[in-house]
């Protein structure tokens, strides 16, 4: 925990937990369902491991987070007190969004992107069998460039290398114009009328891609197939 505030201000008495860095976006992926070590790292790449470890003893410790073994399975759950954090990250997004300006280059990152859409599909939008998309993005210069997301009745999985599955349906876009579409600040219509996303494959699973990922970021409108 940071240092204390010495104030009886509840706010103040919150910070004091919450202020030290990461410590809110632990609790971020927490809320959005990652229950693994490594499911967290993978929505906090940037975070050491060795911090990410102290700042879920930390949240432990303050009767955030409860740690439950089975065996060498080891899983993260937020405790009830946890749970009420949904509504102040949902704020915090929504305030973020709003206020916040433009990404910069640095905050583009098809890691991330890939690994939020995939934890948020809409299964019940999506054919009874297996569809793979393919996302290409053709200004991204390294290796990222391309990503595959295998999606079956009951499960998503996200690859950075080809799976060896034959692609359902192909996106090509830019990363900010998906990354865009994702926060809300952009609809699916606009990138397809516009060209800026380029969808490719049968025309009926075109039409629905759009409603095939329910961000928690965008409004309903950005949900509207072509």
């Amino acid at each position: 925990m940071g240092p204390p505030y010495h104030q009886f201000c509840p706010v103040a008495k919150a910070m004091e937990l919450f202020d030290e860095r990461w410590t809110l976006l632990v609790v971020r992926e927490l809320v959005l369902g990652s229950e693994r070590f490594n499911d967290l790292r993978r929505g906090l790449p940037r975070m050491s491991p060795t911090l990410l470890s102290k700042r879920m003893h930390q949240l432990t410790a303050a009767g955030i987070v409860q740690r439950l073994e089975d065996g060498n399975d080891v899983r993260y759950v937020l405790t009830p007190a946890g749970r009420d954090l949904e509504t102040v990250v949902d704020a915090l997004g929504a305030w973020g969004t709003r206020w916040t300006g433009k990404l910069g280059e640095v905050d583009l990152d098809p890691r991330l992107l890939m690994w939020d859409m995939h934890r948020h599909v809409d299964h019940a939008a999506l054919p009874e069998s297996r569809v793979v998309v393919e996302f290409v993005f053709p200004t991204v210069t390294h290796a990222s460039r391309r990503w595959w997301m295998v999606i079956t009745p009951h499960d998503v999985d996200v690859c950075d290398e080809d799976p060896g599955f034959e692609v359902s349906i192909r996106v090509t876009t830019g990363l900010r114009e998906l990354t865009e579409i994702w926060r809300g600040e952009a609809t699916w219509p606009d990138a397809l009328r516009s060209g800026a996303v380029v969808v490719d494959g049968p025309s009926a699973l075109r039409r629905s891609l759009p409603r095939w990922f329910d961000s928690p970021l965008a409004s309903p409108a950005g949900h509207s197939a072509r």
